[in-house]
C-alpha cells in the first residue's frame, strides 16, 4: 500500500498511486494503456483504441440522469522524465516514488507525473465510484501530449458522441481555463568541421548545474535560469581570451522542460589554465548575484578531462556561439488581450551534437499564430546569419476563449456556490489539447480544471494535497449539475 492512501478523496489517490507504479515516459505508455484497458474490462465498461493507441471509455448515466448532455472527461496518457543529477532512475523501467511532504505530494528525484497523472486517476476514479452522479460519460486518454501531442493530432472525427469536454490538465485550482497557447517546434543546426587539438592544450569539461528548470510554458515568466543560453554566454565573453576550442556542448533534454543544466567539453593552451580558473570563479558569481532569487542553488564545475574528439574549427565555432548567444529565450511579448498571461514565448530547450551537426531544438509558443510566425521568421535569419539550416515541424493550433461558453459559466458558477469565492476565468501559455480537438468537434464545448501543480516538467513537481480535494468537489459537483440536453 502506498502512503497515498492515507490521503482523501481515497480511490482518487490510491489510482494516482497505481499510475506512479507503472513507467509511462512519452513513447513508452503501452504498460499503462495496457493495464487501463484491462482494469476498465473488468469493470464491465465500453473501452476501445483508435488507430494511434488513445483510449476511450464510456460508462452509463446515474439512473434518472439519462437526459443530461454526455461529458468527456480528458487527460493525456503520458508524462515528463526529468530527474536530478544524482539519482539513479530509468524511467521506462523504474516506477515513480511518490510521498508526501507536509501540504504537498512530491517524487523522489524526479518529475512526478502529477501533469497529467492526478487529472487521468480523477476521470477514472469518477468511472470506479457509483457514487459519482452523472449523466452519459465518456473518458479519453490521450497518446504522447508531452511530445509533440501525437494523440490529439489523430482524434478522428465521429469516435466521441459528448457534447461537452472537461480537460483535466490545467494546474491551479481556483483558475477556470478556457483558451491556451498553441505551439510550434524548431529545429536549427550547424554543420561542423574539426581539426585535430593543438599541442601543449589540456581539456576541460565545464557544468552548469543546479538551476530550477520548470514548464516552458506555465514558468516561461519567471526569470528562470536557461542553462543552454547561460553556457552560450559564457562561451561568447570568454572564449577568445581564452584561446579556447570547442569540442563537445550538451544541454537540456526536452524542448518543453527550461533546461536545468548543461556542459561544455573544450581544449584550452595549458598556460591558460590559471586564468581560466578564475575566470569561471568570477562567471559563476556573477550569476548568483544576477539570479539570487530565481537560481539559488545555481552552480559550475570545472574539471579536467580527456577525449579522443578533435575540436570545431575556428569558422564553425564562431557561428555555432554567436547564434546561441544570440538567440532569443523567454518571454516576446505579454497579451494585450488578458492581462499577465504571455502571449509568446520561446524556449531553447536542447543543444547535442548529432552525427557532426550542432542541434538546437526550440519550442515556441503564443496564443496568436502571427506570434509564433514572427519568432521563427527572427530565428530563420539567425540562421541564415550563421549558415546554419532550419526547420519546423509540429505545429499545434491555440485554443480560442469562447467568452460565451455554457460550460465555463457553469463550472464558475458550480465553484462559487461550492467554495463562496470567484474563481479566475484564464487563458494558459502552455499547450493545452483543446484547440486541437476543435478540428474534429467544432460546436464540442470546452473547458480545463485541474488541482495545483508546481515544477511541472522538473524534478521539483509536486501537487497540493488539499488542492486535489477541492478539484475533485468541483469535479463531481459540475457532472451532477450539467443540464438535460
Amino acid at each position: 500500500m502506498s502512503e497515498l492512501s492515507t490521503l482523501s478523496p481515497q480511490p482518487l489517490w490510491d489510482i494516482f498511486a497505481k499510475i506512479c507504479s507503472i513507467p509511462h515516459p512519452s513513447y513508452h505508455e503501452e504498460a499503462l494503456a495496457s493495464h487501463i484497458m484491462a482494469w476498465a474490462t473488468e469493470k464491465g465498461l465500453s473501452v476501445e483504441r483508435d488507430a494511434v493507441g488513445n483510449i476511450l471509455i464510456r460508462k452509463p448515466a446515474t439512473k434518472g440522469m439519462e437526459d443530461r448532455k454526455t461529458v468527456v472527461l480528458q487527460a493525456h496518457l503520458d508524462m515528463v522524465p526529468q530527474k536530478n543529477n544524482d539519482t539513479e532512475h530509468d524511467f521506462t523501467k523504474d516506477p515513480i516514488q511518490p510521498y508526501i511532504d507536509g501540504e504537498w505530494v512530491k517524487a523522489k528525484g524526479t518529475t512526478l507525473g502529477a501533469d497529467n497523472g492526478v487529472g487521468m486517476a480523477s476521470a477514472l476514479a469518477v468511472l470506479a465510484d457509483d457514487t459519482v452522479k452523472h449523466g452519459p460519460l465518456e473518458v479519453l486518454l490521450t497518446m504522447t501530449e508531452e511530445t509533440g501531442m501525437d494523440g490529439a493530432f489523430g482524434l478522428q472525427p465521429g469516435w466521441l458522441q459528448a457534447d461537452i469536454l472537461i480537460n483535466t490538465d490545467s494546474e491551479e485550482e481556483g483558475e477556470i481555463y478556457m483558451g491556451c497557447a498553441g505551439g510550434i517546434d524548431v529545429k536549427t543546426t550547424v554543420d561542423l568541421t574539426y581539426e585535430a587539438i593543438p599541442a601543449n592544450h589540456i581539456v576541460k569539461k565545464l557544468v552548469l548545474k543546479g538551476l530550477n528548470g520548470g514548464h516552458s510554458g506555465g514558468d516561461i515568466h519567471l526569470g528562470l535560469g536557461n542553462a543552454n543560453k547561460l553556457l552560450a554566454r559564457f562561451l561568447a565573453e570568454h572564449a577568445d581570451e581564452l584561446a579556447l576550442k570547442l569540442i563537445d556542448f550538451h544541454g537540456g533534454t526536452l524542448r518543453n522542460a527550461i533546461p536545468r543544466e548543461a556542459h561544455i567539453i573544450f581544449a584550452i593552451p595549458a598556460d591558460k589554465a590559471t586564468q581560466l580558473n578564475s575566470i569561471t570563479t568570477e562567471f559563476e558569481a556573477l550569476l548568483k548575484s544576477e539570479l539570487a532569487i530565481a537560481e539559488k542553488n545555481l552552480a559550475i564545475e570545472l574539471t579536467d578531462t580527456s577525449t579522443e574528439k578533435p575540436v570545431f574549427t575556428a569558422d564553425c565555432q564562431s557561428r555555432t556561439i554567436n547564434l546561441l548567444n544570440a538567440m532569443p529565450n523567454g518571454v516576446i511579448r505579454m497579451s494585450d488581450d488578458v492581462e499577465g498571461v504571455v502571449e509568446t514565448s520561446l524556449n531553447v530547450g536542447v543543444v547535442s551534437i548529432v552525427d557532426d551537426k550542432v542541434e538546437i531544438l526550440c519550442l515556441i509558443r503564443s496564443l496568436i499564430d502571427s506570434g509564433k510566425t514572427y519568432v521563427v521568421s527572427m530565428l530563420t535569419a539567425l540562421a541564415k546569419l550563421a549558415q546554419a539550416d532550419i526547420e519546423t515541424k509540429g505545429g499545434y493550433p491555440g485554443w480560442k476563449p469562447d467568452a460565451d461558453s455554457p460550460v465555463m459559466h457553469l463550472v464558475r458558477d458550480t465553484y462559487q456556490q461550492l467554495f463562496d469565492k470567484v474563481p479566475n476565468i484564464m487563458v494558459i501559455h502552455a499547450g493545452l489539447e483543446c484547440g486541437l480537438f476543435k478540428k474534429p468537434y467544432p460546436d464540442m464545448d470546452m473547458v480545463s480544471i485541474g488541482p495545483t501543480i508546481r515544477g511541472a516538467h522538473s524534478p521539483d513537481e509536486r501537487v497540493h494535497i488539499k488542492s486535489v480535494g477541492q478539484y475533485w468537489q468541483l469535479l463531481t459537483a459540475i457532472l451532477k449539475a450539467i443540464p438535460a440536453k
